[in-house]
């Protein structure tokens, strides 16, 4: 039986996990997808030695960088990005090969290309992490629009929370939520945006798909924004995982 799993720390609910478990039965697939949850990206060597039938691994929070200098080659698009959420795993004899490959660019993208309108040209990131990084490429290489990351630290191309005023909102018409920041069980923390001067004109997207609207969501709904979470984009990475696995 083949093998499939999702590294990370810590892991608890995944969706990977369900996904796949009820794709495999669907489909008839021999096939088990597992959580490997390990607390140090070091612990990759121990995944792959211990499971002599793995084909494939999704890779989670807070290892989408960290694991690339683990691998012996990266798609395009994923160095590009700077992150890596899929590996796939090739048994060649005795050797292992891990290639890795980004299908958080492509969820992204299919996922918000339908709710953009022709005047929204500018996005705020919040988040500097590897899923960040993503939506930085999707937004700018594939949808055409400018972008800017937002942090609670001052750092290099990007801006903080405290800098962020009506006109920036404004201005920066689509934002998305790339933190953990109001994910469960924390359903009562949003990020810190002047919400007040959001308006018909913002589209707000979150990442998180637990809970179905997160308080960064009703807040932008309540001035009107258009706004979508995470559960769409995650089914279409799923899906995009499983074709870099079975190429």
């Amino acid at each position: 039986m083949d093998t499939y799993g999702l590294i990370g720390y810590p892991l608890g609910h995944s969706f990977s996990r369900n996904f796949f478990t009820d794709k495999f039965a669907s489909e008839d697939i021999d096939a088990e997808y597992k959580n490997f949850e390990i607390p140090s990206i070091d612990d990759l060597s121990l995944v792959i030695t211990k499971n002599p039938k793995l084909k494939g691994l999704n890779v989670t929070i807070p290892y989408k960088e960290k694991v690339m200098p683990f691998l012996d080659e990266i798609d395009r698009e994923a160095r590009a990005v700077g992150a890596v959420n899929v590996i796939r795993v090739e048994h060649k004899g005795k050797s292992v090969k891990l290639i890795g490959y980004n299908s958080d660019v492509i969820g992204f993208t299919n996922s918000i290309e339908p709710l953009l309108k022709p005047h929204h040209k500018k996005a705020l990131i919040l988040g500097t992490g590897g899923a960040s990084k993503a939506v930085y490429y999707a937004l700018t290489k594939h949808l055409g629009l400018e972008a800017v990351f937002v942090s609670r630290y001052k750092r290099p191309h990007t801006v903080v929370y405290e800098d962020l005023n009506e006109a920036a909102v404004r201005e920066y018409e689509v934002i998305v939520n790339c933190t953990p920041v109001g994910m469960f069980p924390h359903l009562n923390e949003a990020p810190k945006i002047p919400y007040e001067a959001l308006n018909e004109n913002n589209l707000l997207f979150d990442l998180i798909y637990n809970p179905e609207e997160t308080l960064f969501m009703q807040k932008g709904r309540e001035q009107g924004a258009i706004v979508k979470n995470g559960l769409e984009m995650l089914v279409l990475q799923a899906l995009a995982s499983w074709d870099c696995w079975n190429r």
